[in-house]
């Protein structure tokens, strides 16, 4: 890698760890499913996300991602998927918060209902890659920092730079938030977070809806 290409690569990595760290839906997936299932299903939680960032990453530098954005059917058929299924999350963890408060028990026996790592991962990509709103910024940011002439070295470095960073980071808020002390704190306000997240998820699900909604109001 050429040592003009560092000054890109460090203000792109700055960026993205700026924005792993912003309250969104991959943020509270990890704190939703660390919380209530512990450490193993967080980082595979985590691991799924990686590679959904790694993948969109990918089809930004190919032109994959390009070609989606300027499809407005498969854009549109995108932003109501990925609003789908924030939404179906955002439902399914109100549902799981009434009926915990339906048995008057904040700890609802999640271990009888651990999910498997194959479910878990999925979970994670499937949130990653059905997020619009990441194509858009993965695309914007690579295409601005990062030249189209650049070295296929260089290309594999970025890419694996926010592959690692992503992972590292959801790995790291995984492995904190199942420590024994974060677990004490997580437990006594479980039914806010559970209600935050649920509500993240929901929100953010609705306004891509209501994007794609708008989008039809200016196309009429």
């Amino acid at each position: 890698m050429a040592f003009t290409d560092l000054a890109p690569l460090v203000t792109l990595l700055s960026v993205h760890i700026i924005a792993l760290m912003s309250p969104g839906p991959d943020f509270a997936l990890v704190v939703d499913h660390a919380r209530r299932y512990g450490r193993k299903t967080g980082l595979t939680i985590a691991f799924g996300l990686s590679i959904g960032i790694l993948l969109h990453s990918i089809f930004s530098l190919t032109g994959a991602s390009l070609l989606i954005q300027q499809q407005p059917m498969i854009f549109s058929l995108l932003q109501l998927s990925g609003g789908s299924y924030l939404m179906w999350l955002g439902g399914k963890g109100l549902y799981s918060l009434f009926k915990v408060s339906a048995q008057h028990s904040a700890h609802s026996n999640d271990s009888l209902t651990l999910p498997p790592s194959r479910y878990a991962f999925i979970t994670g990509l499937t949130t990653s890659l059905l997020n619009p709103k990441a194509l858009i910024f993965f695309l914007s940011l690579l295409s601005t920092l990062i030249p189209p002439d650049i070295t296929i070295t260089t290309k594999v470095s970025v890419v694996g730079a926010l592959w690692f960073t992503s992972l590292l980071w959801f790995g790291a808020l995984a492995w904190i938030l199942t420590k024994a002390k974060s677990q004490q704190v997580l437990q006594r306000f479980s039914v806010y977070i559970d209600g935050i997240c649920a509500l993240i998820f929901t929100l953010i699900g609705g306004s891509l809806w209501w994007n794609w909604l708008q989008s039809l109001n200016w196309a009429l």
